[in-house]
């Protein structure tokens, strides 16, 4: 299954999290994902790339 979110640097330690499928910035918190640090993004990343994939096996659509 490929991940709906990944990571695109903004500048040295700057990163947004970001769907790729639209190519626009996620939100998380009620806030966009952009300006991050290296370790929140990554942490961001991940939890929003588990609760899709949750999501997509609970409605039948796991690839």
């Amino acid at each position: 299954m490929a991940n709906r979110y990944a990571l695109r640097m903004d500048d040295p330690n700057s990163w947004t999290v970001f769907d790729v499928f639209t190519g626009q910035p996620a939100e998380f918190e009620k806030k966009m994902m952009i300006g991050i640090k290296t370790r929140r993004a990554e942490k961001i990343v991940g939890e929003l790339n588990t609760q899709d994939a949750k999501r997509r096996e609970e409605t039948g659509r796991e690839t």
